[in-house]
């Protein structure tokens, strides 16, 4: 978590919101790496956990990221959670719950749905008090 919330630092150099995500391969290597960058590339998609995922994907060659954790700071949204389904995530830490719009176990639960072809472990609340604070600050130096 320590490596997503360094990630998560360099958003607001850009005016994102500060989130961070890494991917670690069954290795515990980091294999991918992102922060929110929707301001700095004009792109909606350019969420962390989507940036780390894409990145992991191209250095390992596959989009079954099977073996894999995402780690993130927040919460992921329901685009991000399809995304983790997706790409085959078999598990997930979270840093801070989203109760306005995560779809990982706060609003929705899009990740463990059983509807699904595939579902994610959720380990939630890691480092939750200081993932919120770096939230908290940066929408508070906003207002």
């Amino acid at each position: 978590m320590t490596l997503a919330l360094a990630e998560a630092r360099r958003s607001p150099a850009t005016g994102d919101v500060p989130v961070g995500a890494v991917v670690l391969d069954g290795d515990d290597r980091v294999v991918g790496r992102g922060h929110n960058a929707r301001e700095a590339t004009g792109d909606p998609t350019a969420h962390a956990e989507v940036l780390a995922l894409r990145a992991a994907s191209a250095a390992l060659g596959t989009w079954r990221l099977e073996g894999c954790t995402l780690v993130v700071t927040l919460e992921p949204c329901a685009m991000c959670a399809g995304a983790i389904v997706l790409a085959r995530v078999p598990r997930l830490v979270l840093g801070a719950w989203d109760p306005k719009a995560g779809a990982c176990g706060s609003v929705h639960d899009l990740v463990r749905d059983p509807r699904l072809n595939h579902r994610t472990e959720v380990v939630g609340g890691v480092l939750a008090d200081e993932c919120g604070t770096l939230l908290r600050e940066f929408f508070d130096a906003q207002r």
